[in-house]
């Protein structure tokens, strides 16, 4: 296996031994993008001598030291572009400064690799909305590899990345995750630190990583969680506790959401996670039938409350303090209007226009207010449910990766791709997706969904871990 096909964990060991040395990795990985990225273009910009020559004087013993990590653009990383996949930022904007998890990755040893494509300012389920480029799904590329977080998911399921970063509003991780085939972890809101990370709805937004094994998500989990003085949502809970054994699932209580399994749900995808469900009984765990009932409201409960976050948000993009300028403004209004009309694509304008709505005076009450009160619902879905049963288990999408272009002219279809990762948005509970299984004509992947109780991530890697020791889908590649 070669070095850029390898999990952290063996190249952990190997970098310990003296086996390999960080640049051996880097190169590794320059070969492999310049091999395969120019089907898929999961990366924006990369910059190799800044990577070797921190591989150079990296200390090895650090947890993740010497491991080489992928960005989505979003996140801050000191020097380095972040154009947030728009118009607006693309050559007219490098960080200043690092993110907290950018900064606690560097402590811990990880060497910053490169920027990966995104949505638009985080708005979408397929990377189409990027307006620096198109990434395709790895697997089939004339399919998409999910968003927002796609060139993160591309990027390490065509091995052009051992790790990469991402962040999930709405399923931004998990949904590109289940599209491409890797692990993708969003942590409870507040165990990560949010400093850095370019708002799209603050209340939802959660970084979180790409990997292509559990213990590798559990390991970049320790890394970047904890509070931060400047970040005041992140709370002061413990790291998780490390992987333990993993052989059986005994006395765990796995709880099937009715409501995930109905219409719309396709055909394939429902036999590969119900045979995952199977595989985790098999392995001791007690499968008990639950109900959220609340579900069918999640997508108009969240398309209310995080336009109108990023309504908000998006005020700053005004061509005086971000972004580019338009060039020939009649006053400063028009500044403001010709900036962002031309450094917006149609999705982020959509989403704009949606949230000012709801936040307008006379609909305040009748829309957001009422999404903000339907939210709690979600709250209450889930602490009723975790009473019954340790962990949730379902699907991560309703179908294997779509072709490209098959959505862009139904965006309530494709506000429907993220149908069974928005409520762990919502509800601000743990979730993650890993691979369960392939469609067949065309081979597609599938993912599996776990969600856990608030802050207990260990139990979503123990269930995960045990599942993945006992099949072998998170080893497939697609060439």
């Amino acid at each position: 296996m070669s070095l850029a096909a390898s999990t952290i964990s063996s190249l952990r060991s190997q970098l310990i031994s003296g086996a390999i040395h960080p640049r051996d990795i880097i190169e590794d990985i320059r070969i492999k993008i310049e091999a395969a990225d120019s089907r898929v273009t999961g990366y924006l910009s990369l910059d190799f001598d800044a990577a070797l020559a921190a591989a150079e004087s990296v200390d090895v013993s650090l947890p993740l030291g010497g491991i080489p990590i992928a960005f989505k653009d979003n996140i801050n990383v000191l020097g380095q572009p972040c154009s947030c996949g728009s118009k607006f930022l693309n050559g007219a904007y490098r960080s200043p400064y690092d993110a907290t998890v950018t900064a606690r990755l560097k402590a811990a040893g990880a060497i910053p690799l490169g920027r990966t494509n995104m949505d638009e300012f985080a708005m979408g389920s397929s990377t189409e909305n990027s307006a620096v480029g198109v990434t395709r799904n790895p697997w089939d590329v004339d399919r998409v590899p999910g968003g927002s977080s796609g060139g993160s998911a591309a990027a390490v399921a065509s091995r052009c990345a051992v790790a990469a970063l991402g962040s999930d509003t709405g399923g931004s991780i998990r949904q590109p995750a289940s599209l491409t085939g890797v692990v993708g972890l969003k942590p409870t809101y507040g165990r990560v630190s949010r400093y850095g990370l370019v708002a799209y709805a603050s209340s939802l937004d959660q970084i979180g990583p790409f990997t292509r094994s559990v213990a590798d998500s559990a390991t970049i989990l320790s890394a970047i969680c904890g509070s931060d003085e400047r970040d005041s949502t992140t709370a002061n809970a413990q790291a998780p506790k490390p992987l333990g054994d993993t052989s059986s699932l005994a006395g765990l209580r796995v709880g099937i959401p009715s409501e995930y399994f109905g219409e719309g749900l396709d055909a394939e995808v429902r036999s590969a996670v119900d045979a995952a469900i199977r595989k985790l009984t098999e392995l001791g765990a007690e499968a008990i039938e639950i109900s959220l009932p609340h579900t069918q409201y999640a997508v108009s409960t969240y398309y209310i409350l995080a336009t109108a976050e990023a309504s908000t948000n998006l005020a700053r993009f005004d061509g005086v303090r971000y972004g580019n300028r338009a060039e020939k403004p009649a006053d400063i209004l028009d500044l403001y209007k010709q900036s962002r009309e031309h450094g917006f694509g149609a999705e982020v304008k959509r989403r704009i226009l949606l949230g000012t709505y709801v936040l307008s005076s006379g609909y305040y009450d009748a829309y957001y207010l009422q999404a903000q009160k339907a939210r709690t619902l979600f709250r209450r879905d889930f602490d009723a449910a975790f009473k019954k049963v340790d962990v949730i288990a379902g699907p991560t999408s309703p179908y294997p990766a779509f072709i490209a272009g098959e959505k862009t002219d139904s965006p309530l279809q494709m506000y429907l791709a993220d149908i069974y990762t928005l409520s762990a948005n919502l509800a601000g509970i743990p979730a993650m997706s890993q691979p369960c299984g392939f469609s067949t004509n065309p081979a597609l992947p599938i993912g599996l969904q776990l969600m856990a109780k608030p802050f207990d991530e260990a139990t979503l890697f123990r269930v995960g871990a045990a599942y993945e020791a006992a099949t072998d889908w998170h080893l497939k590649a697609p060439f």
